[in-house]
Formats: structure tokens, C-alpha cells, sequence
């Protein structure tokens, strides 16, 4: 993309993961900005190792390596950023407003889910020939661009809790604006991460637009399941949970947005 560090992109028409692709050219020594993107992936993977395919080239499939000079508690951000760039160019591109949904899930105004983020990193690989690159962090996103077109192209358990920029607005949307209009604003997002007064605006921007905050929430986690309502993202990523009359700091687990019928 000119004008940003995302200049060598790099089309598959199939590959299992553009993640798993990005961290292997990763620990090749591949610099910052190096972008995979796939009309279909047969292992694209999203948090918790689920699994979530579309037909070829419907969607954007893409993943960058970032290099950010992040100390490990604010490594979230990397992902928060590319999810927060998706957002502006879903705007830009399809007129349509999507929100963040704690972690990293980017969701329409009605809830239902449109994009997946899934960050990976690589931090104990040495670097080739004694090199001094920073740490890579491979962001990948899955935005539902042109599938699903409707509530019949989904399995019965997903009908409601997807979408797609198309259906939002009501008509095809260029997978390929999209990719460029996110790499743009990517570009100054992904700057940020370098230094304290970016990350400190960039975390700002994550917690306004945080749809979770606010909202009666289902906190899964791997040895208990418990309810309350989310009412802040703290300065190192974690969700802030009002239980039973205390405040509980969730780390990494699945949260569900509570509706009145839950």
C-alpha cells in the first residue's frame, strides 16, 4: 500500500493459514509490514481453535507481521489496532459502523458478528545471522465482506449471530477497497504502538469503541463460568467485570454479550 510500511503484499488464491504463513517468513527474518492475503484458507483457524470458512474470494482473509516495540503486557494492542483499523474501513468503504466486542470480535450495531482477530507471536525464535528485529506479532482478521449474503448461506446454530458488510449495506462490497482502505489506516495505528503517548491513544480508542463495556456479559473460563456486567477496559487490555458485588479482572477467556432472554 503506497504510502505505508504494508508495500509487499502477498496473494494466495488457497493457503492453510496466512497467519501460520507470516509466522514462518517471521522466523525467516521478514521485516515489518509484510501482509498475506487468501481467497480461501483451508486452516484458517480463530481464538480458541475454532474454525470459520467461506467460499473463495467472498470475504477479506488477511493477516500483517508487525514488529512492534511493545513491552508484553501491552502486546493486546496490536491486535486492538488492526481490529480498530478494520473498523475505520468498513466505514469508509461500506458507510457501515462496527463496534468491538472484547477481545477483538468486530460486531454490527445489532450484534451480530462480522470480523475475528487472532494475534500470534513468536517472541522465543532467534532471529537469523545475530539480526536485531524487534519481536514479530502476526495479526490475522477475517471480515465477512460479501458472505454470508444471507441468513440461509449459514448453519442453523449461526443464523443471528452473523453477518456481513454486504448485508449491512445492502449491496456487493469491494474486498479489495477494503484491504487498502485498512492498511491505510492501519499505518498510523500501527506507529502508535511504538511509543508511550501512541499506545496510550490507540488504548483510548479500544476502550471507546468497546461494545462490551457497559453490557451484561458471560465470562467463560477454562475451571468456572460466571455473570456480571463489564464496566471498563483496563490500560493493559484486561475486562473489568462488576460480580456479586466485586470487581473481577479477566485476563483471556470467552465472553458472551448478555440479552434480556439470556
Amino acid at each position: 500500500m503506497p504510502g505505508t510500511r504494508f508495500t509487499d503484499i502477498r496473494r494466495f488464491a488457497s493457503v492453510d493459514s496466512t497467519n501460520r504463513y507470516l509466522l514462518d517468513e517471521a522466523r525467516a527474518g521478514a521485516p515489518d509490514g509484510v501482509v498475506a492475503v487468501a481467497e480461501h484458507q483451508s486452516a484458517g483457524r480463530g481464538r480458541l481453535g475454532r474454525r470459520w470458512e467461506a467460499p473463495r474470494g467472498t470475504n477479506l482473509l488477511v493477516s500483517v507481521l508487525l514488529r512492534p516495540d511493545l513491552p508484553s503486557d501491552l502486546r493486546y494492542l496490536a491486535s486492538a489496532v488492526v481490529a480498530l483499523a478494520a473498523a475505520e474501513a468498513a466505514e469508509e468503504v461500506a458507510g457501515v459502523h462496527l463496534g468491538v466486542k472484547w477481545p477483538n470480535d468486530l460486531l454490527a450495531p445489532d450484534g451480530r458478528k462480522v470480523a475475528g482477530v487472532l494475534a500470534e507471536a513468536d517472541l522465543a525464535e532467534p532471529e537469523p545471522d545475530g539480526g536485531e528485529l524487534l519481536p514479530p506479532i502476526v495479526v490475522g482478521i477475517g471480515i465477512n465482506v460479501n458472505w454470508p449474503a444471507g441468513d440461509a448461506d449459514l448453519p442453523e446454530e449461526l443464523v443471528g449471530t452473523a453477518t456481513s458488510l454486504r448485508r449491512l449495506a445492502d449491496r456487493p462490497v469491494d474486498c479489495g477497497a477494503v484491504l487498502a482502505a485498512l492498511l491505510e489506516a492501519l499505518e498510523p495505528r500501527a506507529a502508535d504502538l511504538g511509543n508511550p503517548p501512541g499506545r496510550l491513544r490507540q488504548g483510548g480508542d479500544l476502550r471507546s469503541a468497546c461494545l462490551t463495556v457497559g453490557t451484561p456479559v458471560r465470562v467463560e473460563l477454562a475451571d468456572q463460568v460466571f455473570e456480571g456486567t463489564a464496566t471498563d477496559v483496563t490500560a493493559e487490555g484486561h475486562l473489568l467485570v462488576e460480580t456479586g458485588g466485586q470487581t473481577r479482572s479477566v485476563v483471556a477467556g470467552d465472553v458472551v454479550h448478555l440479552r434480556p432472554r439470556d
